[in-house]
């Protein structure tokens, strides 16, 4: 039987062949139920058959997650398979009959498979996969761990997800960041062989480094907390040394390495945002890991990409910008010669690492650059220069007159310099129709050098061309710059060098009184300069727009006392170039591509036609000058002659108001009339006073006469005088002795009447005292006697007061005993009235009560009274006859009402 069975039953199939019929059943099955049955079947086999089970249905279990998402269990099913298919059992491997297991291919294909999959869905759902990623608890832990599998393959794939993860997420990219992602990073880096030999996992790591640093300050600090920056530098060092070697760089890996090193230098940059915090301690980071220095070696080795090197040199600025410290430091350092390693290469075809290269100062390497090479591939290079220069300047006083000073002293020294900025602005013979950037950025240099910088102004304005004492004419900068710009626009010199020559010039007239004289003081300037704007050449409008402005800037801070005065320059612009025109010139510059588009359009070579000039016009601070003061400038016109602008420099005010300074004139000719008229009045004073100096004089001779004749009349009343002053000393002296004699007689007489006096005194003195003896022994007699008197009288008042006190005390408790009987009989009385009070109460409710249903039964009553009343009136109205009773009865209740009013009202 069982034989039967047997050879009845289907043939049995091996693993290899089940997981190929699930794998099969799966991929066309229609119906939910078959292909969850079909993962199923395949949970069983991924464990012990990894292998075999991804090689044919991984890509059918990933299409189940996205087709069957909204079914709970199949989505579980499948996940759990895949699981399995990353964790297979460790007899799994090697110990199939059928198919071996290959480990590394299965986790190499289901990684690509997978990291595919989820940038995939953060491509599709960015904020909600990384929101997904970073609330699991280690799904970035196993993200970043990814990043040190020794698989190239899962490395890569792992940088490529981690990327796609943290462009935008702040929080995501802080907690990759403690991962020890940076560490991580940097080990890849070396491993792929650095930056000279590293391909593109290199990129996309500097890519991954990128993410976590761009705008992201707590990363950024705990990148320079833990030292990164020196690694930086050494990965930058090692660039520099494959560049200097004999062996250099194979031309197959430079693309790449060029790559990477922009891709670093980018990642510097992000470091030196302009006005973040964090800037400030970045760069002084970067300056004592040495990178500025390797930054500086890479932008001046001749061997490198142009466009690497200016990105070096630009990085070179952002380094130093701001920073006065560093920005001194900076100016001491020294870097290879431009003009011997151009010269080598020109030679050799590549720089000498043999030899050492000559150095010099950077500031004269970056002017030479930037002034001095004049190959249009270099454009980029000589722009980065000039950033690098500016930088160098910004926001340092001291730093730009020490720079200014240098160029003023070499352009007035006999010697040539071709990388002096005043020079080569100055000088006006030379065509620069081959290479209009030279003059561009020498102007784009002293602009920076003047802007909103009084003091470098007139440093400048002392710089003059010509020597009086040989009687040539004397021309000052002003006017040669000014003169420059004329010879160009009528020689039809390339536009950027009028822009060059009036972008000096409106910097330098604005806000500025002197200069404004000082080119009035050339007439034939202004009328050149309004014939230019007057003409209609449409190709020339940035030119046209801004020689409308200057003339706008010289009338805005021109004064009567000008060299062209005031009135006159209004009356040029009105009348010769109109307003219309004046306003349509600038408007027409605001709105060009070039000013209102700056920030957008591409400022180096890419941004014009191959082989041709870049289309590269203005400096960006200049612009920004142009769009700031816009408004004033094109309003200037409408500004009437009379009212003046005064300016404010360095705290001193240059130049007033117009009416402050005629009111100081009116008030000093009211002065000087004053003056005259009080002159004329001394004059007249004087003369008085010579007339009454004569007349004192005369006075005082006569008054000499007179006192001589008072002084001989004094000396003959004086004489007069003690002659009787003798006399009258004699007869007083007489007097004097009568009257001591009758003293002395007077005194003798008062000296007996005293005698007499004193005996009549002592005896009656003598008797005064023996009375008063009697007297006292009579009041001592006296007191003992009422002494006595007063004991006995005191005995006797003791035992009247004993035999009083009884008689009171019997007195007091005889009253004490009728008190308490009082007391009971007033607790009774208490008693009995507050009783009696409750009983009152009780009867007054009680017949308010009664009174209260009295009331009630009487209005009852009275209604119906007036109800019977009205019936019989109604039934009289109906003709029926009413008996005398009932009349009587109304009557009696009629009266009855009354006596109850009566009460009531009572």
């Amino acid at each position: 039987m069982f034989r039967i069975l047997e050879a009845q039953a289907p043939a049995k199939q091996n693993v290899t062949a089940t997981i190929t019929t699930l794998c099969g059943r799966l991929q066309s099955a229609t119906l939910l139920e078959d292909r969850r049955a079909a993962i199923l079947g395949l949970r069983s086999f991924a464990k012990e058959w990894p292998a075999s089970v991804a090689s044919g249905g991984l890509r059918n279990l990933i299409r189940c997650l996205d087709q069957d998402i909204e079914d709970v269990d199949t989505t579980k099913s499948t996940l759990e398979t895949l699981l399995m298919l990353f964790n297979p059992d460790e007899s799994s491997v090697g110990t199939e009959s059928a198919l071996p297991e290959a480990s590394d291919d299965i986790a190499l294909w289901l990684a690509d498979e997978f990291t595919q999959l989820i940038s995939a869905i953060s491509t599709a759902r960015p904020e909600r996969t990384q929101e997904c990623v970073a609330t699991s608890p280690v799904g970035v832990s196993r993200l970043v761990a990814v990043l040190d599998d020794k698989r190239e393959a899962v490395r890569s794939e792992g940088l490529l997800l981690l990327t796609s993860l943290t462009p935008s997420s702040p929080e995501l990219q802080k907690v990759v960041a403690y991962e020890n992602a940076f560490d991580r990073v940097f080990n890849i880096i070396e491993a792929e062989g650095s930056l000279t030999h590293g391909g593109i996992p290199v990129q996309d790591c500097l890519s991954l480094l990128a993410n976590l640093l761009r705008l992201n300050t707590s990363n950024q600090n705990l990148f320079r907390e833990s030292g990164w920056m020196k690694k930086l530098a050494a990965l930058l060092s090692a660039v520099v040394k494959a560049k200097t070697s004999s062996e250099g760089v194979a031309d197959w890996a430079r693309p790449q390495q060029d790559k990477n090193v922009w891709g670093l230098l980018a990642v510097v940059r992000l470091f030196l945002l302009r006005g973040s915090m964090g800037t400030q301690a970045n760069q002084r980071s970067f300056w004592h890991s040495g990178l500025l220095v390797e930054v500086l070696e890479i932008g001046f080795q001749a061997s490198i990409d142009m466009n690497i090197r200016a990105e070096a040199l630009a990085t070179a600025g952002d380094l130093i910008r701001g920073n006065a410290q560093l920005q001194e430091s900076f100016a001491q350092l020294d870097v290879p010669s431009p003009r011997h390693q151009e010269h080598a290469f020109e030679m050799n075809g590549h720089t000498n690492g043999d030899t050492q290269p000559a150095r010099e100062n950077v500031i004269s390497a970056l002017l030479e650059l930037a002034l001095v090479t004049t190959s249009l591939q270099s454009f980029d290079v000589r722009l980065a220069c000039s950033e690098c220069i500016k930088a160098y300047m910004q926001g340092h006083s001291p730093i730009r007159l020490f720079f200014l000073r240098r160029a003023i002293d070499g352009h007035v020294s006999d010697e040539a310099e071709p990388d002096n900025i005043l020079t080569i602005l100055i000088q006006g013979n030379i065509s620069h129709s081959s290479d209009p950037y030279r003059l561009w950025i020498a102007a784009v240099l002293l602009f920076h050098l003047l802007h909103e910088d009084f003091e470098a102004k007139n440093m400048v304005m002392q710089v003059s061309e010509g020597d009086a004492e040989k009687g040539e004419e004397v021309v000052t900068s002003i006017q040669a710059l000014a003169s420059n710009l004329i010879s160009a626009e009528q020689s039809a010199e390339d536009e950027r060098v009028s822009i060059s020559y009036l972008t000096v010039l409106c910097s330098w007239l604005y806000e500025d009184h002197d200069a404004v004289n000082d080119l009035l003081s050339e007439g034939s300037i202004l009328q050149s300069i309004v014939q230019m704007v007057t003409q209609n050449n449409q190709s020339r409008a940035l030119v046209l727009g801004l020689c409308a402005i200057l003339l706008g800037i010289v009338y805005e801070f021109s004064t009567k006392d000008s060299p062209i005065s005031r009135s006159t320059i209004h009356q040029i612009l009105t009348t010769r170039l109109g307003r219309e025109r004046y306003i349509d010139r600038i408007t027409k510059l605001r709105e060009h591509p070039m000013i209102r588009d700056f920030e957008v359009l591409p400022q180096d070579l890419s941004s014009g036609q191959v082989g041709g000039l870049p289309e590269v016009y203005f400096d960006r601070v200049f612009v920004e000058f142009i769009k700031d003061n816009f408004s004033r400038i094109v309003r200037a016109i409408d500004r009437a002659p009379e009212l003046e602008v005064p300016v404010v420099a360095n705290g001193i005010q240059k130049g007033v108001s117009r009416e402050l300074v005629d009111s100081l004139k009116a008030q000093v000719d009211d002065h000087s009339q004053t003056i005259q008229k009080l002159e004329s009045e001394l004059m007249t004073l004087e003369r008085k006073l010579g007339q009454e100096q004569a007349d004192h004089r005369k006075a005082k001779d006569s008054a000499a006469i007179e006192m001589t004749r008072i002084k001989n009349v004094n000396e003959a009343l004086q004489r007069h005088h003690e002659e009787d002053l003798q006399r009258s000393q004699k007869e007083s002296q007489n007097t004097l002795q009568d009257l001591r004699q009758r003293n002395k007689k007077e005194v003798r007489r008062l000296e007996d009447e005293m005698r007499k006096l004193k005996a009549e005194s002592e005896a009656s003195l003598d008797r005064m005292r023996e009375r008063d003896d009697a007297e006292i022994k009579d009041l001592k007699s006296t007191i003992s006697r009422m002494r006595t008197e007063m004991e006995k009288s005191g005995r006797e008042h003791v035992q009247d007061l004993q035999t009083a006190h009884e008689d009171y005390s019997t007195k007091l408790s005889d009253l004490e005993s009728r008190l308490q009987r009082a007391e009971g009989r007033y607790a009774d009385a208490d008693s009995r009235a507050s009783r009696l009070q409750q009983e009152s109460e009780e009867r007054e409710h009680a017949r308010k009560i009664a009174q209260t249903e009295l009331d009630d039964l009487l209005m009852v009553l009275g209604d119906l009274e007036e109800k019977r009343s009205k019936d019989k009136k109604r039934l009289k109205a109906l003709g029926e006859s009413i008996s005398d009773g009932e009349d009587d009865d109304e009557d009696t209740n009629a009266d009855e009402d009354e006596e109850s009013d009566v009460e009531k009202e009572k």
